[in-house]
């Protein structure tokens, strides 16, 4: 018989039936889909259905130039095989898919144009993204990032959110794809509003609870660290849970903002890595992606290749450091993001999945991985896959699973029964 009594036992459910709650709803982990590794800003006018195969073009031209995808491999530090076999990769990436996400700016990138100007603007780049969806030329997520909640833009960015996503209803279903960005958010009161406005635009326009998410930059160290001593950044997943998508560092933003210096401004400073630490801690579990920003050096004129040795670094910080995406500001960029991200899949690939395999066997090796490592080691794989840096053959081959199995290993709660 034991110690605890059928009402000590319901005590203790009492006590914990808000921390279940909280678990269920507010920290769901990740839902399993794909994650873009990029996320490509122009000024919204400038997009039409055939950008992405034009920044493709100038991509594989600009890396031609320079002695070709395998001398770029080995600019980035790969050795010959390995950059060769990234190379036939990142060939064929740049040739079907150069831009994985792809944000129409209507903000710095674009300016004060005014009303008469934005508001066709909108209209036509709604118009061109449901062009470029319906003729299969569209990058696989595509949205807008419109100008932020600040009094002077307000106005301005909810009629922009307004006429881009109802010109879209209008013409149809939306993309599965589309992703909205909220800019320069500095209180949770921000987002909070944010999270009205897209729940009034799907009640307009007949679409599902929840259709809409949207992405938060965190440009502003208000967000990191609030007027009372919290931090803001860290309630957003909690004031509108499942609502936001994901969180983007602004390296320039973020960093002017603290007084660094124009010349000093980076992805690796100091103050930067800290408001991705507090970024990672907020989201972490809640379901919510997160992105480094961008390095405004860029691969033309006459320092392409050290642009492109700074560039594959920081990409591979990032990858490192648990950012498994960023923001790319010129076709000239593409080469060096997709040769870097498919080195750092395909450099550790042999030994996460000869650590599954051992998983998934239960046999004996020098390391003994427990679930939380295991899903870890499925998720790195998985997103080595959805990227294009590794083929299904090859982890089936080296892990010994298909990619299903490897899917419900990297998100097991995905493949458990819903419970009633």
């Amino acid at each position: 018989m034991g110690s605890f009594s059928s009402s000590d036992l319901a005590h203790i459910e009492s006590q914990l039936a808000a921390t279940d709650q909280l678990l269920d709803r507010n920290y769901p982990g990740d839902d399993g889909s794909r994650q873009p590794i990029h996320t490509v800003y122009i000024p919204a006018d400038r997009f039409t259905p055939s950008l992405a195969a034009e920044w493709g073009a100038q991509a594989l031209a600009a890396a031609e130039a320079h002695g070709g995808l395998e001398k770029l491999g080995q600019l980035l530090g790969q050795e010959p095989d390995l950059a060769a076999a990234v190379a036939s990769r990142v060939t064929a990436k740049l040739s079907a898919e150069p831009i994985e996400d792809l944000r129409l700016d209507f903000e710095d990138g674009y300016g004060d144009r005014g009303d008469a100007a934005e508001d066709a603007d909108a209209v036509a780049a709604a118009k061109a993204v449901a062009a470029a969806v319906s003729a299969g030329t569209a990058p696989p997520f595509i949205g807008i990032r419109f100008k932020c909640f600040e009094a002077p833009t307000r106005a301005r960015g909810l009629k922009t959110l307004d006429l881009f996503v109802s010109t879209l209803a209008a013409a149809g279903e939306l993309p599965a794809g589309l992703i909205l960005t909220l800019p320069k958010v500095t209180t949770v009161a921000q987002v909070q509003a944010m999270d009205f406005a897209v729940s009034r635009l799907e009640e307009v326009h007949g679409l599902p609870a929840g259709r809409l998410r949207f992405e938060v930059q965190v440009e502003t160290p208000q967000l990191i660290i609030g007027a009372d001593g919290t931090s803001p950044v860290a309630q957003l997943p909690h004031v509108v849970p499942g609502r936001i998508s994901a969180l983007h560092y602004g390296t320039y933003d973020y960093s002017a903002s603290l007084g660094i210096s124009a010349e000093y401004q980076s992805m690796e400073h100091p103050v930067a890595d800290f408001a991705k630490e507090v970024m990672q801690l907020a989201v972490a579990g809640t379901g919510i992606r997160l992105s480094d920003g961008s390095t405004n050096i860029i691969p033309v004129g006459d320092g392409v290749e050290d642009a492109w040795k700074l560039h594959g670094r920081l990409v591979r910080r990032s990858l490192e450091n648990g950012y498994y995406q960023g923001w790319d500001l010129h076709a000239a960029q593409l080469p060096s993001r997709f040769s870097a991200s498919y080195a750092f899949y395909r450099e550790g690939l042999p030994a996460a999945a000869l650590r599954l395999r051992n998983y998934v066997e239960r046999t004996e090796g020098g390391v003994m991985d427990e679930p939380a490592t295991a899903r870890a080691l499925a998720g790195f794989v998985l997103r080595g896959v959805q990227c294009g840096a590794v083929g299904t053959d090859e982890v089936k081959a080296l892990a010994g699973v298909e990619l299903s199995q490897l899917t419900a290993l990297a998100h097991p709660r995905l493949a458990q029964p819903t419970s009633h």
